[in-house]
């Protein structure tokens, strides 16, 4: 029932929303050159469905930036994980690498675009590059934490009872860390994501990001609204993918042990 009542709730206020979106559009209270009415981004919406954007189907847009994003969460995943659950169970290696880790995290990462340029070209490499880094560290920083949440007692018990260091690593360090390795992938795509449109800044002729940024400079409002409701609800989308993946995979989460 608590579920049921969630998404009513969340159904009204998003209606409301637009409605009042709409609203506002039809009767000028916002000029239509900052916020169009929502009628004016549907008929919009059509015309880039049938005609693209700048010869450019909008679907390939789409298609292009989340082959771009999906194949660097990918890469990122698969080895931000082990390298922070690494830190988290070796001392001397998150010493190591832990100042260049919080280092690089809080850059921008659109003040890598000229490292990015210089050292991989303008072709995807660099474009994979930005959206990599920034996904891949939240990923290390992630597993590492998640590590250190796991209690000593848990770990001192398995010893006690003459488990080895592998059966402890598997038995009781990645069941307990499998939820918060969940949400840390959950917050490193969202991180990721938002790196997008930064990542097509570079010399792209293609994907959302690149499309929002080439239509602002033609005070096309429309289009990067449509743009803008596009990679929001992508990015929903793959949040809720994650969530329903790691309902499956870890059905323990959120409950006592």
């Amino acid at each position: 029932m608590k579920v049921v009542n969630h998404i009513a709730i969340s159904v009204i206020s998003v209606t409301l929303f637009f409605l009042l979106w709409q609203v506002a559009g039809e009767r000028r209270w916002v000029d239509p050159l900052l916020l169009p009415p929502l009628s004016d981004l549907a008929q919009t919406s059509v015309e880039l469905w049938h005609d693209g954007y700048r010869q450019v189907p909008l679907w390939q847009h789409i298609a292009v930036s989340l082959a771009r994003a999906l194949s660097a969460f990918a890469v990122a995943i698969v080895c931000g994980i082990p390298l922070g659950l690494l830190m988290g169970l070796s001392e001397p290696v998150a010493a190591a690498l832990n100042p260049f880790v919080q280092f690089l995290r809080p850059l921008p990462k659109i003040a890598l675009i000229p490292l990015a340029v210089v050292w991989l070209g303008i072709g995807e490499s660099s474009k994979f590059f930005l959206i990599f880094i920034a996904t891949f560290l939240s990923v290390v920083v992630g597993a590492a934490a998640a590590v250190e949440r796991i209690g000593n007692a848990r770990i001192l018990v398995a010893q006690t009872l003459g488990a080895s260091r592998r059966q402890i690593f598997w038995r009781v360090v990645l069941p307990d860390t499998l939820p918060e390795l969940f949400t840390s992938v959950r917050l490193s795509i969202g991180v990721g994501w938002t790196s997008l449109i930064a990542a097509e800044l570079v010399a792209a002729t293609s994907g959302l990001g690149w499309m929002v940024i080439n239509a602002s400079a033609y005070l096309r409002t429309d289009i990067v609204m449509i743009g803008i409701l596009l990679l929001g609800a992508i990015g929903y989308l793959l949040d809720l993918a994650i969530v329903g993946l790691q309902k499956w995979l870890v059905p323990w989460a959120g409950k006592n042990a």
